[in-house]
């Protein structure tokens, strides 16, 4: 089985995160990462793009995720972009991770990263 890994690299987008009351009225950048596992045995051989994992469709679930909500906790909004991944029947592993970009006065950003596997 030849096993595809798609990756989204530092997708860039706002939305409400934390729980601090400047946090809850105004948007904040986020930087997200994705690695999706699928089965590609079907497209390496045929080159028919049905049968290939469709990564645009993926990433404007998770953009419509990230910007229509407001989250808490950074685990709340990995969680539902990693929900997004894996809920296409092909997709095998998933790893999501959301950077908060000056989260903390000294660091470039914060992250967590989820990760699935069916």
């Amino acid at each position: 089985m030849a096993n595809a890994i798609i990756n989204v690299t530092n997708l860039r987008l706002r939305t409400f995160i934390g729980f601090n009351p400047e946090e809850r009225e105004k948007k904040q950048d986020v930087v997200i990462n994705l690695e999706i596992h699928y089965p590609a045995e079907q497209a390496c051989e045929t080159d028919e793009v049905d049968q290939a994992l469709n990564y645009k469709v993926i990433t404007k679930e998770v953009i419509n995720i990230v910007e229509n909500g407001h989250f808490l906790l950074l685990e709340k909004l990995v969680a539902e972009i990693l929900a997004a991944c894996h809920s296409h029947s092909s997709v095998h592993y998933a790893k999501a991770r959301v950077d908060k970009p000056h989260a903390l006065r000294f660091a470039d950003s914060v992250s967590l990263t989820l990760d699935w596997a069916k």
